[in-house]
């Protein structure tokens, strides 16, 4: 008779000869450099969530980002805003959505639960998240779902923040800090849509402040560069005041702040090839320094404004070890998954993939 002990040691035995079961990545992805760390960049999700058929794809993404946090050594997912379609709304317009206000926000926001606890994301709030239908006035839910608390690893590296245009506490204009032992520290500032004058006089002493102006500095907001043309925003057609659209920004933030490197962007868009989705542009600052400057907006992929929301397109961003580099890839988890579509996964055209070279990193 078999003792306790043999039984034990023998189906330890039998445990070892059973092959793993962990899930097979069709298309993993992997860094370039194993010294490298990334930023995962979304465009604007707001179709995905307006309908309930599509929802499922923007939580592809941000679970996708959750299972890469370690194989891609990513320090932060960032969004260039419209989480929802309209901020403020309940009857429905069913030839552009069949979610209410309210629905859109509860599935945005489930699909970034995905990463609290686990990584910072940055959101800068688009012209969906004001008014009522399209930025009419100031309101906003957006920090009612996106808040401060939600997130250990947020918490950890927000530095500083400025109300927003309701007086209230909100990460709609905050600033968040990162170090890498390649880059130094980076610091990321994010504003509300159409930033006012109060908002980007705050970034521009921040930068320029005794603490962070060695800083590698990336801006974002929602509004800032027109589709394939890049470029800047003169003049929009919403009534939300006070703001500010891009050349102005441009003029009183961006080109006068010697460290800001590189400014990410959203919003402009139109159905057709993928070059009507995104933009990029370079110019120098007052110190004489390149300015890098991206627009990255999904929302017509996939099939136009009432499309799937986007295909799942995202932008793996690889910061190399050299400092100065970074690795731009366009990338769809929803294509990725599965070994009969992941040749589709990978966009490496001229707009899709490249390499941004910033200027050596100021020292004082």
């Amino acid at each position: 008779m078999m003792s306790f002990k043999d039984i034990v040691v023998i189906t330890l035995f039998l445990t070892l000869l059973i092959p793993s079961q962990g899930q097979h990545r069709a298309d993993q992805q992997h860094l370039t450099d194993s010294e490298s760390f990334t930023f995962i960049l979304m465009g604007d999700p707001q179709g995905y969530v307006k309908y309930d058929i599509n929802q499922p794809i923007f939580e592809l993404t941000t679970v996708w980002a959750a299972d890469n946090i370690e194989n891609l050594n990513i320090k932060a997912v960032l969004c260039t805003g419209d989480i929802v379609e309209q901020n403020d709304n309940n009857a429905l317009n069913r030839n552009m959505l069949n979610q209410s206000s309210r629905q859109m926000y509860e599935w945005g926001s489930h699909c970034f639960e995905r990463l609290d606890n686990k990584v910072p994301y940055i959101i800068s709030p688009g012209n969906h998240e004001y008014g009522y239908r399209r930025s009419e006035n100031a309101n906003t839910h957006f920090n009612e779902y996106f808040t401060f608390e939600r997130n250990s690893k947020l918490r950890d590296c927000l530095v500083a923040e400025f109300p927003n245009r309701q007086g209230f506490a909100s990460l709609e204009n905050s600033a968040y800090e990162f170090e890498d032992r390649h880059w130094g520290k980076l610091l990321v500032i994010t504003t509300e849509f159409a930033p006012c004058d109060e908002v980007l006089e705050w970034a521009k002493k921040l930068v320029s402040s005794d603490k962070y102006r060695s800083h590698r500095v990336i801006f974002m907001t929602h509004s800032f560069l027109r589709e394939r043309t890049a470029e800047r925003i003169e003049k929009e057609g919403y009534t939300l005041q006070p703001r500010n659209w891009g050349q102005a920004v441009w003029e009183k933030l961006i080109q006068p702040s010697a460290n800001i490197d590189l400014v990410i962007c959203g919003h402009t868009g139109h159905p057709g090839d993928f070059e009507d989705a995104v933009a990029y542009r370079e110019d120098t600052n007052a110190a004489g320094r390149k300015v890098a400057q991206m627009m990255f907006n999904v929302q017509v992929l996939g099939g136009g404004w009432e499309g799937n929301g986007g295909d799942g397109w995202l932008r793996i961003l690889e910061f190399m070890p050299d400092g100065r580099t970074i690795k731009v890839r366009t990338y769809s988890p929803l294509f990725g998954i599965s070994p009969a579509t992941k040749h589709l996964a990978h966009r490496t055209g001229a707009c899709d993939q490249f390499d941004i070279l910033l200027d050596e990193k100021l020292k004082y």
